[in-house]
């Protein structure tokens, strides 16, 4: 009513001021607080990269920490549990031995996992090629897995003659299963809409396992590569300490093995802290070798950082 008064006299209207405490907001000062939440900088602890090296060594600061402490307080004698201290002094003097045989079970380990690798893999893509075979072969890649490696290394080392082929040998049969049933299931798993569009284009089987079904099994080889790194080196373990018994053993089994006979239990934990040092290292290579092939396209490692 005002304002139709106001028209019907001539009198101009004004506009809403600037300084108006009505007035409405201009774009940029309504995305100025979005913006400068946006670029707030996150926490250092806060970042999962480093949330995923910084929390697992502080819990092996507390408990090594507990650990010693426990071994003081308590005064427990060392040949029954060392302290950490006691086991670190022993690994620098004793050094020159454990190095030698850290060697030999590395490169024992090593030589297992890249044959476990080759192996498995071919194995996987005769699987794939059809289902009769897989049918009829599979079952005996089960048996590699389920017979106790124990049981059957003394054979393999009475048969095999070179002491380092009978080791590797061993340790492979361990660790060629899961490479065998990762990639299997891998190459086995593609999108059936991918498949019938190959199909459709006439793409022969080469194309197809090529283009198609090695992309999507990348996934499930590199987790099952992580695994079998693993049990390469139980396996290479395991065949030391077969053959140690009998003489032939070098590697940090065999140390452990006259540790024990000794009863020089600091060394036995330095050879322990050893195997384990060099499974974490094995496994966060596999890892970082897996984020480097898989980061740039696949959701289970975009997003990961």
């Amino acid at each position: 009513m005002n304002t139709l008064s106001a028209e019907s006299h001539g009198a101009p209207i004004a506009p809403p001021s600037a300084s108006s405490g009505t007035s409405a907001p201009s774009p940029s000062h309504a995305t100025a607080i979005p913006e400068a939440a946006a670029v707030r900088p996150v926490p250092w602890l806060a970042q999962p990269q480093h949330q995923r090296i910084v929390l697992p060594v502080l819990v092996a600061i507390v408990l090594l920490a507990l650990w010693q402490w426990w071994v003081v307080a308590f005064d427990i004698p060392r040949f029954l549990v060392p302290s950490p201290v006691e086991v670190m002094k022993t690994l620098a003097k004793d050094w020159p031995l454990l190095a030698g045989a850290l060697w030999v079970t590395v490169k024992i380990t090593v030589l297992a996992f890249v044959a476990s690798m080759v192996v498995g893999t071919l194995v996987a893509f005769v699987f794939v090629q059809s289902r009769l075979i897989e049918t009829a072969l599979f079952p005996y890649a089960v048996l590699l897995q389920v017979t106790p490696i124990v049981a059957i290394a003394p054979l393999i080392i009475i048969w095999v003659k070179d002491p380092t082929a009978s080791l590797v040998l061993c340790a492979t049969i361990v660790a060629v299963f899961p490479v065998i049933s990762n990639t299997t299931l891998g190459l086995r798993s593609v999108n059936p809409g991918l498949l019938s569009y190959f199909q459709l284009n006439r793409a022969t089987r080469l194309q197809t396992l090529w283009r198609l079904r090695i992309p999507s099994a990348l996934p499930y080889f590199f987790a099952g590569l992580r695994i079998s790194g693993g049990l390469s080196l139980i396996g290479a373990v395991v065949a030391e300490f077969v053959a140690g018994t009998g003489g032939t053993g070098t590697g940090l089994a065999y140390q452990i093995l006259q540790s024990g006979y000794q009863l020089n239990i600091p060394r036995l934990f330095a050879a322990l802290f050893l195997i384990s040092l060099t499974g974490v290292a094995l496994f966060g290579a596999l890892a970082l070798l897996s984020r480097w092939a898989l980061g740039g396209w696949h959701e289970s490692e975009v997003g990961q950082e």
